[in-house]
Parts: structure tokens; C-alpha cells; sequence
């Protein structure tokens, strides 16, 4: 399964690939985001840094057995610094589809598009 994000600047497109992660799962707007956790992560370009962020994600997800639905990124040099906003999983309300497993390097893009966009996108293995 593939996740893009797009956005005006590079972090609205890290926000937005994450987005498009807990769309995999579920729809993002029945996520409260009532919860706030740091997430941290680096690598040594920004390819490898989408899928750090989102492997990151992945992880809290499993661990904390929570869902996302708003996401902030901030960049220093070959280090993200995120905020992810979410609640608990309701299996009855959030009707969750699939569990992802991890981000790929399969489709693994960061780049501006023709018109000056942000592209950031990769494939999911569910």
C-alpha cells in the first residue's frame, strides 16, 4: 500500500505521508487527537528519514496500541523532531482495517514536484 504526502514545504509533506499512514488503517478524522507523544528520529538523507519517521509512527502505533490524526515535523539538519496527537485504539469505532507492519524503501521519494511542492512518499507492507 503507498503513502504521499504533499504539502508546501518539506515537513507539511512528512505530516501528511503520516496522515496517509493512519489512513492505511483507518479514517483519520474519527482520531481524536487527545494525546501528544515526541517522536524523534534521524538519518543520513531525507529518503531514509520519511521511512525512519514513518517506521517510528509504525512503532508507537504497536506499542501503544494507539491511532493518529495530527502530526507536526521539524527538521534539523539530518534530524526530525515530530509531535504525533492521537487516542487509544476502539476497535468498535475505529474499525481498524489493516495492520501495518513497516515502511519500504519500495517508491521511497522526497522531492519537489514541477510546480514547487513537497513529495514525500513510500510503500507500506501491511
Amino acid at each position: 500500500m503507498g503513502v504521499r504526502g504533499v504539502g508546501a514545504t518539506k515537513e507539511e509533506a512528512f505530516e501528511q505521508a503520516a496522515v496517509a499512514l493512519t489512513a492505511v488503517i483507518t479514517d483519520p478524522e474519527g482520531v481524536a487527537p487527545s494525546e501528544e507523544i515526541d517522536v524523534e528520529c534521524e538519518a543520513p538523507d531525507d529518503e531514509l528519514l520519511l521511512a525512519e519517521w514513518l517506521n517510528a509512527l509504525i512503532y508507537q502505533v504497536a506499542t501503544r496500541r494507539m491511532l493518529f490524526a495530527r502530526f507536526e515535523v521539524r527538521f534539523d539538519g539530518s534530524r526530525l523532531s515530530g509531535k504525533a496527537w492521537g487516542e487509544s485504539v476502539d476497535v468498535g469505532r475505529h474499525n481498524p482495517a489493516v495492520e501495518v507492519k513497516g515502511a519500504t524503501y519500495t517508491q521511497l521519494k522526497v522531492a519537489r514536484d514541477k510546480t514547487g511542492a513537497w513529495l514525500a512518499q513510500c510503500v507500506v507492507d501491511v
